[in-house]
């Protein structure tokens, strides 16, 4: 019996050519929308699952306040880690994690017999300092050495199985033991373990962990700041494992009570607060607001957004085929009435409609397994590496198939069987046949429209809104100059001459309108704070700002106007600093021109006049207000920023002047990369995520349409179906193509509106919540909901032209000739 409802289906399949190439299509658009999002949320989803203990291991986080705008970070003091270990009761194992500074890479030399001379390895990352207790939280497999113990004498370092063979590629595991490696002229390390690589999804992604002890007996005592309490880098992050029953409340109160007995003064203005909690293993991959430099982050909001498009998506799907289905109604009126004459029962009709559909799901997921790897590739930008879709090696995807087609086949097919099987034979036979059931069934199928239309209708707004933040934001004043302004980095070390040769060699270039030494552009992603205070001779004001360095030239490089005062000054060791206005009012100074000769003081560190304001400029993205900002005068700084004359573009114009450049910097670096950045396109990076989103909202959205229009020609067609005759006469009475198609579209037109009306305050709630998360944004206009109805009007319209302009065309003799 199965197999004849299979062939039967397969033979209709084959007899209705046009319907069923359309069910398939709308089908396979759904459920590969919902296998490729499937595969990227089951991969987010399945980081740090393999520790021994998950729930009982932390990451110390700090959290700040200064004046009701809030800060955090992943990056706590270097001291605190072996103050926790000796003072915080509860605790199992604290393990520190210290990475080099800057970029957090260092070139590497391997001194071995069995090199003829040093092999070099330029800029290799991955690497950390850390305590036996690492291995503890992060559960490796020993290939060689003693363990854990490996890392607890200095000068030790255990490398995993592929970073051992890059550098000793003709040795084995145990021959490794005891070689030397340098890093940089900081650290020399002998290699005691050898360690399998993780094959897990994580974000511990170290490859060289250098005993933590090590750094007490080297410069990076100082260079890491081991006794400082008021400052934090983001090389420095501690991590706990609490033992058995000790909640995290517990210890972080000890932690902070370690916190105000070392650093007592950090509360010392009411407005700036810091409190460091614990942040569990399973946030650390989904909270943004801790996220590492270079570290990869998932948006909660954005899996369940991805998982809300895909079952809208499935879901339009699933209306499109139960209109369409309806639609043919007619056509097989006819089959179900002989076949229930013939002695079929209703539970036989139903099953033979669902094989149907199952079949039609079926065909529609092998076309959706073919296109996986074409969206992959397609969404290779905002897809993370590692989802893949290997279907014979993931039980996961085939249970999750499985359960896709089952759902889909009875969503889909359920109501359409139990409406064609209530067809009654006898009008059917009698040629009298008019819906019967599927007429008294419109108002569900005018719902089921509404439904895919207010969908596609919201869709489409929230991508115009998207769009226009994007744009927003990359065309807003932001208070400088971010156009044809490249920056590099040189390596650090060399004697300062070697910095400002290369810096007049840039500058005698043609087409290089200026060059500036300094660190960090005016905008870049996190910020760089230090703590500073100013004393007024009433109070002391401890506040946490952002901070720049840079030359002479750097203002006039980058435009940034001053409020009031001068620019720094050149040349060596002055001590001179530039705030912005909005540092000046948190000082309390209600004109710029006050602030003009006022000092400014570091920790163990000299007081520095303030010389000029400058105008507020957005250092950080439109998510965030525009915070106090100093600007500090050095004339030594190892980031490069050369400013090109107008006319050429990154791609194409710049690519001459760019090799120049390159040449000077490779004969005074010749052993180093030449790496650069337009500064537009670090800025155009803040917004990376949203432009991700957009992309694919504009997917979403043409999908969503395409389907909803599909359905809408299903309605139209089983329309034209059950009023042909109604139609063939008024054309012999008279009426134009132009009448008839008219009649038959005002009432879909009129569905649409309804969707728009629906859609409307829905788009415009969403909208609101996202436009939430930027301090800066752009507003929320009535033309572009007008401009959203507008367009779906008019692709239904199209879509509705396509099939009512044929049927009123039709030869009204054809459709009265069984009359």
């Amino acid at each position: 019996m199965i197999r004849s409802y299979f062939l039967f289906s397969f033979r209709n399949l084959l007899r209705n050519k046009v319907f069923s190439t359309i069910h398939v299509l709308g089908l396979s658009i759904g459920l590969s929308a919902a296998l490729v999002i499937f595969l990227i949320v089951k991969y987010e989803f399945s980081f740090d699952k393999f520790q021994n203990d998950p729930q009982s291991i932390y990451r110390v986080v700090l959290n700040s306040n200064f004046n009701g705008m809030a800060g955090k970070s992943a990056s706590v003091p270097a001291a605190l880690a072996p103050t926790i270990e000796e003072e915080v009761t509860g605790i199992r194992a604290t393990i520190p994690v210290m990475q080099f500074q800057g970029d957090a890479s260092i070139d590497v030399t391997i001194n071995s017999l069995n090199f003829k001379q040093p092999a070099k390895f330029k800029k290799q990352t991955d690497i950390v300092f850390t305590t036996p207790s690492y291995f503890e939280m992060v559960p490796f497999e020993w290939q060689a050495g003693a363990g854990p113990q490996s890392l607890t004498k200095p000068f030790s370092v255990v490398l995993t199985a592929s970073r051992a063979r890059q550098y000793f590629n003709n040795l084995s595991f145990t021959e490794m033991i005891g070689m030397e490696i340098l890093y940089g002229d900081k650290v020399t390390a002998v290699v005691t373990g050898i360690v399998k690589d993780l094959d897990e999804i994580t974000d511990f992604t170290a490859r060289e962990f250098i005993s933590y002890s090590t750094i007490a007996k080297t410069s990076l005592q100082q260079d890491f700041m081991m006794d400082i309490w008021n400052d934090w880098m983001a090389y420095s992050k501690t991590y706990v494992i609490l033992k058995s029953g000790v909640h995290s409340s517990t210890v972080a109160r000890q932690i902070n009570t370690l916190l105000k007995k070392y650093h007592p003064n950090r509360n010392h203005d009411a407005r700036f607060t810091i409190i460091l909690s614990l942040q569990p293993l399973n946030d650390i991959h989904f909270n943004t607001s801790y996220a590492s430099f270079g570290q990869r982050t998932a948006h909660k909001s954005t899996l369940y957004g991805l998982i809300a498009i895909g079952l809208f998506l499935l879901l339009l799907a699933c209306m499109n085929f139960i209109n369409l289905s309806t639609a043919q109604a007619s056509r097989r009126a006819k089959e179900i009435g002989i076949r229930k004459t013939i002695g079929s029962v209703k539970n036989q009709i139903v099953m033979q409609f669902l094989c149907e559909t199952f079949s039609i799901t079926l065909l529609a997921l092998a076309v959706s397994i073919s296109l996986v790897p074409f969206l992959l590739e397609l969404f290779s930008d905002f897809i993370p590496n590692g989802v893949e879709f290997n279907l014979l090696n993931d039980w996961y995807a085939i249970l999750f198939l499985i359960a896709l087609v089952s759902i889909v086949s009875l969503l889909s097919g359920l109501y359409p069987a139990f409406v064609l099987a209530g067809l009654r034979p006898v009008s059917i036979l009698k040629n009298s046949f008019s819906g019967g059931g599927l007429t008294r069934s419109a108002g569900f199928r005018k719902i089921l429209t509404v439904s895919q239309f207010t969908i596609a209708q919201i869709f489409i707004i929230a991508a115009f809104m998207v769009g226009k933040q994007i744009h927003f934001s990359l065309h807003q004043e932001l208070g400088f100059r971010k156009a044809s302004i490249v920056t590099f980095d040189v390596p650090q070390g060399n004697p300062a001459n070697h910095h400002h040769y290369l810096a007049n060699t840039i500058k005698n270039i043609p087409g290089v309108q200026k060059v500036s030494l300094g660190f960090s552009p005016p905008a870049m992603q996190g910020g760089a704070y230090t703590n500073v205070s100013f004393n007024s001779g009433k109070e002391e004001k401890n506040i946490p700002v952002q901070i720049r360095f840079g030359d002479e030239h750097y203002l006039s490089l980058y435009n940034i106007r001053l409020a009031a005062g001068r620019n720094v000054r050149g040349g060596e060791h002055v001590n001179e600093l530039l705030i912005n206005e909005a540092y000046a009012q948190e000082l309390g100074f209600q004109n710029p021109e006050d602030a003009l000769g006022k000092e400014i003081s570091q920790p163990n560190g000299p007081s520095t006049p303030i010389v000029g304001v400058m105008r507020n400029f957005h250092e950080s993205s439109f998510h965030r207000m525009i915070s106090p900002l100093l600007f500090r005068a050095a004339n030594d700084g190892s980031t490069f920023h050369v400013a090109l004359a107008a006319g050429g573009t990154a791609s194409e114009g710049w690519i001459p002047l760019l090799t120049e450049i390159k040449k000077a910097y490779i004969q005074i670096y010749p052993e180093h990369d030449f790496i650069y950045n337009f500064f537009d396109d670090t800025i155009a990076g803040f917004y990376q995520a949203e432009q991700n989103i957009g992309e694919l909202l504009n997917w979403a959205t043409g999908l969503s349409v395409f389907i909803s229009c599909l359905g809408l020609l299903g309605l139209v067609i089983y329309t034209s179906e059950t009023r042909r005759k109604e139609i063939g006469i008024r054309k012999i009475l008279g009426a134009t193509v132009g009448t008839i198609v008219s009649l038959l579209s005002k009432e879909f037109i009129r569905l649409v509106f309804v969707a728009f009306c629906i859609a409307t305050p829905l788009s415009w709630w969403a909208v609101n919540r996202w436009l939430e998360g930027f301090a800066y944004k752009t507003q929320l206009d009535w033309w572009v909901f007008l401009m959203g109805g507008l367009l779906l009007m008019f692709v239904a319209f199209a879509t509705l032209s396509f099939q009512t302009v044929r049927t009123a065309s039709a030869n009204p003799v054809d459709s009265l000739r069984n009359e």
